[in-house]
């Protein structure tokens, strides 16, 4: 559809130009016996210089042009669609959102892609295909061998909608509406990129293949077996990464543009890289850096690290009030089920709050508020305590560290559904649209059909470690 615009500036006269015209008139240049066409068009310059005119620029749009109008879509001088743009404003969005989406889309990225599936309802199939052992058996001349079969299996996944949208009053004019829709279009992009990324991410944390970073002091290293016993010590390094990269190589992983993946929050990259020194090859000294992935930040022991702050942090849960990490303000030498903190919570009864005091498991049942102060009774009585000890939420390390998810990706371990063709759609509703009698309202909006699935367990690993900057680091 094509959209045609002219245009056609009017001049107009006051009473006062109508009298200077007049005087224009006898002082303009004489017709010195020229042709009468030559002489209109020389009295016309003329007038032109020394006239003020009032000029006003109408625009003309073609028969069958579409436009977007306050009351809709206009076609034929007809309004056709009272809450659309038309397809040409709607295409635009779309790309812009998506384009928009796409920056924050990093876990996204590395999947099998496969599109929404069209009436076969909310189930969408990945392929998975198994190996083929060696042939070792020698071939007898001229005698064809049995061969063999590819095995295909299917894995599944369900796919389910997200979506949000900003709601907007007073009168939407033309241009007003696409200020605004352009405007609220960046920012529902960021949104729909960060959720759809968060909902494959996600997924992908359910992988069973998992490393542990040890605990490194003064040399030594301790294994760790389970999450709640890493601490800021536990940094990932040089030696994790030629570790998970090994077990990628032994189960024959296929790599990704000739390298493994890892995908890594900017706090872990800068334990990795500070150890690293120079074995971290930045992206600017890559040989052929327009090849560079989204958010490729450097290289590794053959792996290609991609930064991102939706890389998955684990932070102790809540406690109350918003916090999940509290300080013991009065030190405890005797038996008792009372735990003094410096922070002010409000006060409640009746709770079961599993929690690590001083490293210890336990469980909060109550909290008193003091001036400049908490006292948390606890399930479990506790004989000893230093001032300045840690009360924490469960879900991430005892002493109340964050953990650090960095996941080593080989190909086709997961696969997602595509954004395009459906996968996600901007939807803009102008004013009159719905319950809104008066024309009042009108909205921007996102809605988005997702599915995620890991395929190929052993193509995924996930290692999980501390950071120097695990003691104040947030979930995400």
């Amino acid at each position: 559809m094509k959209f045609h615009l002219s245009s056609l500036t009017i001049s107009y006269f006051t009473a006062e130009h109508t009298r200077c015209h007049r005087k224009l008139i006898k002082s303009a240049p004489p017709s010195g016996g020229r042709p009468e066409e030559e002489r209109k068009k020389e009295r016309k310059v003329f007038m032109s210089k020394r006239l003020c005119t009032r000029n006003v620029t109408l625009r003309f749009f073609g028969a069958g042009d579409v436009m977007n109008t306050t009351g809709g879509t206009k076609e034929n001088g007809v309004i056709t669609d009272p809450n659309a743009l038309s397809p040409e404003m709607k295409t635009f969005y779309d790309k812009t959102l998506i384009t928009l989406a796409g920056a924050n889309l990093v876990h996204e990225q590395f999947g099998q892609k496969r599109p929404i599936p069209k009436n076969g309802g909310k189930t969408i199939e990945f392929r998975r295909f198994s190996k083929l052992p060696k042939a070792m058996a020698p071939i007898t001349e001229g005698v064809t061998p049995a061969g063999n079969k590819l095995s295909v299996s299917a894995v599944t996944a369900t796919v389910e909608q997200y979506g949000d949208y900003i709601e907007q009053t007073d009168m939407l004019e033309l241009t007003a509406v696409d200020n605004t829709i352009v405007e609220a279009t960046k920012e529902l992009a960021a949104q729909a990129g960060l959720t759809l990324d968060t909902v494959v991410r996600n997924e992908l944390m359910g992988g069973t293949n998992v490393m542990y970073c040890p605990k490194v002091e003064n040399g030594e290293e301790t294994e760790i077996l389970y999450r709640e016993d890493l601490d800021p010590s536990c940094v990932l390094r040089v030696k994790d990464v030629f570790r998970a990269a090994a077990q990628l190589k032994a189960v024959n992983a296929p790599k990704i543009g000739g390298a493994y993946v890892a995908i890594i929050h900017p706090y872990v990259a800068y334990d990795l890289m500070q150890e690293a020194g120079d074995k971290w090859l930045g992206t600017a000294k890559y040989v052929s850096p327009e090849n560079v992935l989204h958010g490729e930040i450097g290289q590794l022991g053959g792996v290609r690290f991609v930064e991102s702050t939706e890389a998955k942090v684990f932070a102790p849960a809540e406690i109350s009030g918003g916090k999940s990490r509290l300080t013991v303000k009065t030190a405890i030498a005797a038996s008792t089920t009372s735990v003094v903190v410096e922070e002010e919570l409000e006060s409640a009864t009746g709770l079961s709050v599993d929690c690590y005091i001083g490293g210890a498991p336990n469980t909060i049942t109550a909290i008193t508020n003091g001036e400049g102060q908490s006292t948390l009774t606890v399930g479990t009585a506790i004989s000893s305590l230093a001032k300045g000890a840690t009360v924490c939420g469960t879900g991430a390390g005892k002493d109340g560290s964050a953990v650090f998810v960095t996941l080593f990706l080989g190909e086709n371990a997961y696969g997602v559904t595509e954004l395009e063709n459906g996968g996600l759609e901007h939807i803009v509703k102008q004013r009159g649209y719905g319950n809104d009698p008066l024309n009042q309202r009108s909205s921007v909006g996102w809605k988005a059909t997702k599915a995620a699935k890991r395929l190929l367990e052993e193509y995924l690993i996930r290692v999980e470690s501390g950071s120097a900057f695990s003691a104040t680091a947030q979930a995400n």
